[in-house]
């Protein structure tokens, strides 16, 4: 009997004990990312309508169109009510898109939602992602096994997005602003920084002549890729999308964001950058919350760009931080209390005795739960059934002694 009850004992002492407190701790974290990417998105009317949407939650559809196949893109509530039983592809946020689901590339299935639809939306682009691939390693998305796709991100985690090496590639201004604002400084001073992270490609130092801008640069070939040129990365959230970030207390950051906050000699703030010694390598860059802001918005660099098809990073609310909260007020502002909607539709005389049954519960069941944490035992499922059990049996036996008279 011994050997059983301590067998026992060491059975228990390797089972995790999770609380109710870090159940419900967990529940509310769940809840609040899932807010996050679906609170800015309608989960029961199409956004077809609303033509390209400026970002929302996208799934693409494996059952309707699987690897061979076009690919396509539906919007949330499409994902819920057309395709709720098929396998999707979680594709988090994209911008700019317009809603396919029930279009040409859906052979065998109509939108319940929105039927009306163009054949094709000519503006939407596509990658590997809506196959479950990402779009250069093709490994599976999201990867289960190299969490950083080959780009190991900055130690201390203090970054709001990330641009992948491809962009990189892509828009090669950012790297005059990578010296200056990535969170992993990429110069020719910080030689501890400047090696290649993914341990591919040489680096490429650059000096251009003075007076010379961007533009020049743009003459190289580039890589065809989508709109979605820089890839958010979510780190310590903020309430507001512009408010600075805690990277910038930094003495050295914040001289260097002061240095890019002042007036430009040349008006271009990009020009007097480029004048400096530069480094460009292939491995992504990680970049501190606000660091949009510091961008040169001077007519030459809006027109580069509009031509690189990146206007986006000059508005501060296309990032993934902004959607998020837009959709956490959202979902405040939507979320409706059960208890003061029962209330409100009852009389004066119902709700007292509403009131009063709540107090009841919540003293009672207050009180039963504070035997288990003086004991220091763990509550159980049959635990919580017993008490709504006895709960009810006395409520029964006040209810059936009460006498009601007449006056």
């Amino acid at each position: 009997m011994a050997g059983a009850e301590g067998s026992a004992g060491r059975q228990s002492e390797l089972e995790p004990v999770v609380s109710l407190v870090d159940v419900l701790e967990e529940d509310e974290e769940l809840e609040n990312e899932a807010c996050a990417v679906l609170g800015g998105s309608d989960s029961e009317k199409c956004s077809y309508s609303q033509g390209s949407v400026k970002r929302q939650a996208l799934y693409a559809c494996s059952t309707c169109t699987p690897e061979g196949e076009e690919p396509a893109g539906i919007c949330l509530a499409c994902s819920y009510e057309c395709h709720g039983s098929h396998k999707l592809f979680e594709l988090y946020t994209k911008r700019n898109f317009r809603c396919d689901c029930g279009n040409s590339k859906f052979k065998n299935l109509e939108c319940k939602l929105f039927p009306d639809k163009a054949k094709i939306n000519s503006g939407n682009k596509y990658n590997d992602n809506f196959f479950g691939l990402y779009c250069i390693c093709k490994r599976p998305y999201p990867d289960p096994e190299d969490e950083h796709l080959g780009a190991i991100p900055p130690e201390s985690g203090d970054f709001q997005e990330m641009v992948c090496p491809a962009c990189m590639k892509r828009c090669p201004f950012l790297w005059a602003y990578a010296a200056q604002l990535a969170v992993t400084k990429v110069s020719v001073e910080d030689d501890g920084l400047v090696l290649n992270v993914d341990g591919i490609g040489d680096q490429e130092v650059i000096k251009p002549e003075n007076g010379d801008h961007q533009d020049s640069t743009l003459k190289e070939d580039v890589p065809e890729h989508g709109k979605d040129a820089v890839t958010e990365v979510k780190a310590e959230q903020t309430n507001e999308p512009c408010t600075s970030s805690s990277s910038e207390s930094d003495p050295q950051t914040a001289l260097k964001n002061q240095h890019l906050n002042t007036e430009s000699q040349s008006g271009c703030r990009l020009q007097d950058l480029n004048a400096k010694q530069l480094i460009k390598k292939d491995t992504a860059t990680y970049w501190p919350l606000n660091w949009r802001s510091k961008l040169c918005t001077c007519k030459d660099c809006m027109k580069m760009y509009g031509e690189l098809d990146v206007l986006f990073l000059t508005d501060e609310y296309d990032t993934v931080l902004a959607y998020e909260n837009k959709g956490k007020v959202d979902q405040a502002a939507d979320r409706r209390d059960p208890l003061m909607d029962t209330l409100n539709s009852m009389d004066r005389v119902q709700q007292v005795e509403l009131i009063c049954e709540y107090n009841d519960l919540k003293t009672e069941l207050k009180d039963y739960l504070k035997r288990f944490a003086d004991e220091g035992t763990v509550v159980k499922r049959e635990d919580i059934q017993q008490f709504f059990e006895e709960f009810q049996s006395k409520k029964r036996r006040r209810v059936d002694g009460m006498q009601y008279y007449c006056s």
